[in-house]
């Protein structure tokens, strides 16, 4: 055994530093809870593999870090993941520095894994007007259910940003929704006559039948009158892209890069299709670019006489 054991008062400070650090990210940098919440959970993972190796965030050094990394290598955590412990550990240490907890930066060179560029899931136009027009709307939550998928795939948001809907966003003379995304920045995205049709339905026919008189400022609401959470409509989109026999993996995320990608092969431009996604850096929104690419060289393949 190295040194003295460390106590649960050691681990104490160390978790005390953490939440002035949370605290910190919430009053300076206006990042979402889910940005929030994924801080929290790799940095009290860090210090919990601190503690068992009997550190602290004070006496921790490079090579700590470093088989921290290699520790999650061992435990097969995807590339993606360890990328964002090593921004985690950046943006934790800078912090300390700042304010004279740490005298150094053990993270500073620390180098993050390399990415592949992975294409997004998408699917085909055919696909989605399957998915959309899978759920029964003879019943209310069919049709709330319509009216949510005909949203996301009209306006490409974020499930976050669509579960988190108020009635006050919605514009329905302008035919537009007001978005207020990651660092706070606003958007106005439009929502096109389908959806705004869908949406007007279910706003004047099903949300009241769901909240029997009573009162909420979400737009979409469960049978217990609560909002969607991410999870639920998750759940929803698999299980009916199960009903119409889709195999390839789905989740919310999938209708936005639809949304995208579709927009791109009808000829939209990119800056345009940046600006709906609410993406701050042009090269995000270029992945999709490839996306088109991709069906394009199909259809050179199978229709030129050389392809």
């Amino acid at each position: 055994m190295k040194g003295i054991l460390l106590s649960m008062a050691d681990r104490g400070y160390d978790q005390k530093y953490l939440t002035y650090f949370l605290d910190s990210l919430r009053w300076e940098s206006g990042l979402s809870e889910n940005t929030q919440y994924a801080y929290y959970y790799d940095l009290n993972q860090f210090l919990n593999w601190l503690f068992l190796q009997n550190k602290t965030i004070l006496n921790a050094q490079q090579k700590d870090l470093r088989n921290y990394l290699f520790h999650q290598v061992d435990s097969h955590y995807k590339p993606r993941s360890i990328a964002r412990t090593v921004a985690s550990l950046r943006r934790f240490y800078r912090y300390l520095v700042r304010e004279e907890v740490c005298d150094s930066d053990p993270s500073s060179f620390i180098q993050t894994p390399k990415l592949g560029r992975s294409l997004p899931n998408s699917l085909t136009e055919e696909e989605v007007e399957s998915l959309i027009s899978a759920p029964n709307i003879s019943c209310s939550l069919g049709m709330r259910d319509r009216a949510m998928l005909e949203t996301l795939y009209a306006t490409g948001l974020r499930v976050s940003e669509l579960v988190n809907l108020t009635l006050t966003q919605i514009n329905f003379r302008q035919g537009a929704v007001r978005i207020m995304g990651k660092g706070n920045r606003e958007r106005l995205v439009p929502l096109g006559e389908v959806a705004l049709s869908w949406l007007a339905r279910y706003r004047d026919e099903i949300r009241p039948e769901i909240l029997k008189g009573q009162a909420s400022e979400f737009l979409f609401l469960t049978q217990r009158k609560a909002e969607m959470t991410r999870q639920g409509f998750w759940y929803l989109i698999k299980r009916y892209a199960q009903q119409i026999g889709i195999s390839k993996p789905l989740s919310p995320h999938t209708l936005r890069h639809a949304f995208a990608t579709h927009l791109l092969n009808h000829g939209a431009d990119l800056r345009v299709v940046q600006i709906l996604l609410g993406h701050t850096d042009l090269s995000t929104t270029q992945i999709y670019t490839h996306v088109a690419r991709t069906r394009l060289q199909k259809i050179h393949q199978q229709y030129h006489p050389r392809g």
